[in-house]
């Protein structure tokens, strides 16, 4: 089952669109605000009163939970700021020296095919970890990215990039998060995205001895991005905060 859907083609761009706006955050960005962010952008988006938007950033360390989180994943989050969010997927973990991408693209324009968007963000991280001679694979049975660990044992491989998303009336939110050099010990003591098998793990660029910094990274997202979903046009400030919206809660 390793590669069963790698038969999913990544949608095309579609001839014509306008360049995706293209920002990227220094600061650490706490969570409830970056989703005020992405909620308020992607009602305009459907509104037709804002183009589309990729957000590149780091949060301060925090556990987020989404719709399929189960009791037994909550079990060693004490550590951290805990949120619910309302994108797809399980339980994981952010914090500096992950990049984050959000991703609000318009689902109408590119294809209402939720499999095959997911399908291209898996494409996206693949291709940019070759970029620093990591071979990223996709699994029949896991959203994600993966890596062989053959040193850690038989069939041993660790995830090195997680993609959560949630679609609203066909526009997206959320979107995957890569692991360049975080604190790896974050991860121990929780279920990451469900990842139970004692052969299974988590890792990162860092870990895996690639010299790659952040910056680095953020240039080939953007490369392979515009391979894949077409131009984007950097935006020059980040969105401001909208302070009077909190729609997760925190532990």
């Amino acid at each position: 089952m390793i590669n069963a859907r790698a038969e999913v083609l990544p949608l095309p761009a579609p001839a014509g669109l306008v360049p995706v706006e293209w920002r990227t955050s220094a600061a650490p960005v706490p969570y409830p605000e970056a989703l005020a962010v992405m909620e308020a952008r992607v009602e305009a988006i459907i509104a037709g009163g804002a183009g589309e938007l990729v957000w590149l950033l780091e949060h301060p360390p925090l556990y987020s939970s989404g719709t399929g989180t189960r009791a037994e994943d909550l079990a060693g989050t004490e550590r951290l700021p805990l949120f619910e969010t309302g994108r797809g997927g399980r339980l994981t973990y952010h914090g500096p020296g992950q990049r984050v991408a959000y991703a609000m693209l318009d689902l109408r324009e590119r294809g209402t095919d939720v499999r095959r968007y997911v399908a291209t963000l898996e494409e996206w991280i693949i291709r940019t970890l070759a970029r620093f001679d990591v071979a990223g694979e996709r699994r029949a049975d896991r959203i994600g990215v993966w890596v062989r660990r053959p040193q850690k044992g038989a069939g041993a491989e660790d995830k090195i990039a997680a993609i959560g998303i949630r679609v609203k009336k066909w526009v997206s939110l959320h979107g995957i998060s890569l692991n360049v050099a975080p604190d790896l010990s974050h991860y121990a003591g929780i279920l990451p995205c469900g990842v139970s098998e004692p052969a299974w793990g988590v890792t990162s660029l860092a870990d895996l001895g690639a010299k790659a910094t952040v910056a680095e990274v953020d240039t080939a997202l953007r490369r392979e991005f515009e391979q894949l979903f077409g131009p984007s046009a950097t935006l020059e400030s980040d969105p401001p905060a909208r302070r009077d919206e909190h729609p997760a809660r925190g532990g």
